[in-house]
């Protein structure tokens, strides 16, 4: 039986995972979905982002101080050193004051969003020569190379030691979750907001003529380098954004945490469930399966003696028969994308039915 101190604990786990999820969710189906580009290479964003927070703002903070000013160079990834930097960010700049720790928290994301938004423009590139199976590999490719990178090269993150990132919730305390939670909650509904209102706008129904027919869209005179271009461009903004916040949630960055499994497969996976094409079912999916995979994860050791092996592979297990049962039986997901009227139903229907008198 659930205690109720364990249940809310486990809620807010559920909610802050798939306010993080929701939002490279979004940006995957904004480049996928609507503007069919291949993108297996999700993660190489995330990781962006993540970077940005533990291996940039730490060292703007510290240079900030006289005192740590020369570790903010090479040094500060030095696992040692940079425990003692971050602890003494936190508590003399961090921890009794709440708007620097805001605007810290708006200058990471901010910071993570224009580098992320330079990596996707850097990624058109091959997006504009390459399709379908080319480009996701390519794509795929380019996220593993800047893992590696960055698994081997200590001045980034700190290599496979990894480095502590400054908390901008820490005035929150004994709150901090709570206040993690919030903001998580609030940048996840606003960016359903603005994806839902890019997809409905004339860029954005664009983006659905090229998806649809290539051809036809370049008749109508769609420069589809240029929209390519752009939903790459603000896919991966967003997409860092999540990294970054992700990493000062957790307090941490190690590069082998932002694997391909988590955050380019899963994604495709929470989409998949949801509705290609439909923010509102990708809302429902990544809700669903965060559920699941949460109490698979915090209860799995329970069903130990019911299941003939190791529970530890019911995660990756359910995720893949879940994947496989779509693409038989549900291929277009829970909530299946509908066409999006740019005049009001009503209107359409008058239309008609003047059509309908004028012939007759």
């Amino acid at each position: 039986m659930i205690e109720l101190g364990q249940l809310y604990i486990l809620i807010r786990y559920i909610l802050i995972d798939f306010a993080i999820s929701m939002i490279v969710t979004l940006s995957l189906n904004f480049e996928l979905g609507i503007a069919a580009i291949a993108q297996f290479g999700r993660v190489l964003a995330v990781e962006i982002g993540a970077y940005v927070a533990g291996g940039l703002t730490g060292r703007i903070l510290a240079y900030t101080i006289p005192e740590l000013r020369q570790y903010s160079g090479a040094e500060y990834s030095n696992h040692l050193i940079n425990f003692k930097l971050v602890d003494t960010i936190n508590r003399t700049l961090l921890e009794h004051n709440a708007l620097l720790s805001i605007g810290i928290l708006i200058l990471t994301l901010a910071l993570a969003a224009i580098i992320g938004g330079i990596v996707g423009w850097l990624t058109s590139y091959p997006a504009i020569r390459l399709k379908e199976a080319y480009l996701g590999i390519t794509l795929l490719a380019f996220g593993d190379v800047v893992m590696l990178i960055a698994q081997n090269y200590d001045p980034i993150v700190g290599a496979t030691q990894g480095v502590s990132v400054p908390d901008p919730f820490r005035w929150a305390r004994p709150y901090s979750f709570e206040a993690a939670l919030i903001i998580a909650l609030i940048l996840a509904g606003l960016t359903f907001i603005f994806f839902e209102m890019l997809v409905r706008s004339p860029f954005g129904r664009a983006l659905k003529a090229m998806r649809d027919d290539e051809v036809a869209a370049k008749v109508y005179g769609k420069d589809i380098v240029k929209l390519r271009t752009y939903a790459l461009i603000i896919g991966s903004a967003f997409a860092a954004m999540a990294g970054a916040y992700y990493t000062m949630y957790i307090g941490s960055c190690k590069a082998f945490t932002y694997t391909r499994l988590t955050w380019t497969f899963w994604p495709w996976a929470f989409m998949m469930l949801g509705g290609t094409g439909n923010n509102v079912g990708i809302a429902v999916g990544v809700l669903i399966f965060v559920i699941v995979r949460t109490i698979i994860i915090n209860y799995k050791t329970y069903l130990e003696p019911f299941v003939p092996f190791d529970p530890i592979w019911l995660e990756p297990m359910f995720v893949g028969v879940v994947i496989i049962l779509l693409s038989v039986f549900r291929p277009q997901g829970l909530i299946p994308e509908k066409p999006a009227f740019t005049i009001k139903k009503r209107r359409i229907r008058s239309i008609i039915e003047i059509m309908r008198k004028q012939a007759s």
